[in-house]
C-alpha cells in the first residue's frame, strides 16, 4: 500500500490540554510522495525491514508501523503475526507525517485483511493512541483537522497544488519544537483575532488559477504557528525559505513542526524548473510533488 506524506496547509495552535497535548486547527493535504508499506503474514510476532530513505528510522518494535501492527493484532485477538517492509520515500522527523502514514497504512491493510475483527470506531481510537496524525491517515484525503488530531472534516472541492518540498537535512523532534513554541508564546500577547485559521479559499478550484491569487492572502492561509520556534531551533530553515522564494514560489510554508518547507508553484513543470534552478546539494533533500484533489 502507498502511504502518502502530507503537508500542513496552515497550522494554528489554539491551546494546550492539561495532559500537555496541543489543540490545533490545520488543513492536511496528502501528497503523491510518500512510502511503500508491504505486509506479509507470519506465524507470530511483528518484525520490520527498512529500505529507501531509512537512516534514523527506528528498526524495531518502537517503529510506529510495528506498534500499529501489534496494537491491531492485540485488539483483534489474533494469534498470528506479521512481517512489515517499509520503503521510505520521505525523510524521518521531517514534518511530513511519514511515520504516522506508515502506521495508518498498516491499520488499513490489517482491517481489510481481517474485516469485522476491529470496529471502525475502535480502529480510530487505536490510531489516536498511536499518534495525533495517525487518524487522518486511516482515510487520507484533503481535510481540516482539529482537536489533537481526532476531529477530521474532509474538504470538498480542494484543488491539486504543485509543490517543491525542501528539507535542510536536519531532523527536528516534534516535542522539542512544541516546547520552544510554548516558551515563545508565553512571552507574547495573545491575539484573539488570530485564534483561528482563515478559510482556505486558495484551495478552491472556483477561485481561478493559483498564480492569479493575491500572494499575501495565500501566505496568510499557509501560516504556521510553529514556524518561529522551528526557525530558532533550525536556522537553515530561513535560508532555505529565501531560496524557494527566489526560485519563484508563490508562497512558502512550513509543514508540521518542520523542518521541511514547501513552495507552491503554478504547476508541476514550474516546480521542476525551480528545483533545477536551486541546484540543491546534500544534505538538502528536495522533491517535486502534488497534493491530492478532493473527490
Amino acid at each position: 500500500m502507498f502511504a502518502p506524506a502530507k503537508i500542513n496547509y496552515g497550522l494554528k495552535i489554539l491551546g494546550v490540554r492539561p495532559d500537555g497535548y496541543h489543540l490545533l486547527d490545520s488543513v492536511f493535504l496528502p501528497l503523491d510522495a510518500g512510502d511503500e508499506v508491504e505486509l506479509e503474514a507470519a506465524p507470530r510476532g511483528v518484525s520490520i525491514e527498512l529500505g529507501g530513505l531509512a537512516p534514523g528510522v527506528p528498526a524495531g518494535s518502537e517503529n510506529l508501523a510495528a506498534r500499529a501492527a501489534q496494537a491491531f493484532l492485540d485488539e483483534a485477538a489474533l494469534g498470528s503475526g506479521v512481517s512489515i517492509r517499509l520503503t521510505k520515500g520521505v525523510p524521518v522527523a521531517a514534518g511530513l507525517g511519514g511515520g504516522s502514514s506508515d502506521a495508518g497504512a498498516v491499520l488499513r491493510i490489517l482491517a481489510e485483511r481481517h474485516p469485522g475483527r476491529v470496529a471502525p470506531e475502535r480502529l480510530a481510537r487505536l490510531a489516536l493512541e498511536l499518534g495525533a496524525d495517525v487518524p487522518f491517515f486511516l482515510d487520507p484525503r484533503p481535510a481540516r483537522v482539529g482537536g489533537i488530531g481526532e476531529r477530521i472534516t474532509p474538504l470538498a472541492g480542494a484543488r491539486s497544488l504543485a509543490v517543491l518540498l525542501a528539507n535542510p537535512g536536519i531532523t527536528l523532534a516534534t516535542a522539542e519544537v512544541y516546547r520552544a513554541r510554548d516558551a515563545l508564546a508565553a512571552a507574547l500577547t495573545p491575539d484573539p483575532a488570530g485564534s483561528t485559521m482563515p478559510p482556505p479559499r486558495a484551495l478552491s478550484e472556483s477561485e481561478g488559477r493559483i498564480d492569479e491569487l493575491d500572494p499575501g492572502a495565500l501566505a496568510a492561509e499557509i501560516a504556521n504557528d510553529l514556524e518561529p520556534a522551528a526557525r530558532r531551533l533550525c536556522p537553515p530553515i530561513g535560508r532555505l525559505c529565501e531560496r524557494l522564494r527566489e526560485a519563484g514560489a508563490l508562497a512558502v510554508g512550513l509543514s508540521g513542526s518542520g523542518p521541511t518547507l514547501f513552495g507552491i508553484f503554478p504547476d508541476r513543470a514550474a516546480a521542476e524548473r525551480a528545483e533545477a534552478a536551486c541546484g540543491f546539494e546534500t544534505p538538502i533533500w528536495s522533491r517535486v510533488a502534488e497534493t491530492y484533489r478532493s473527490p
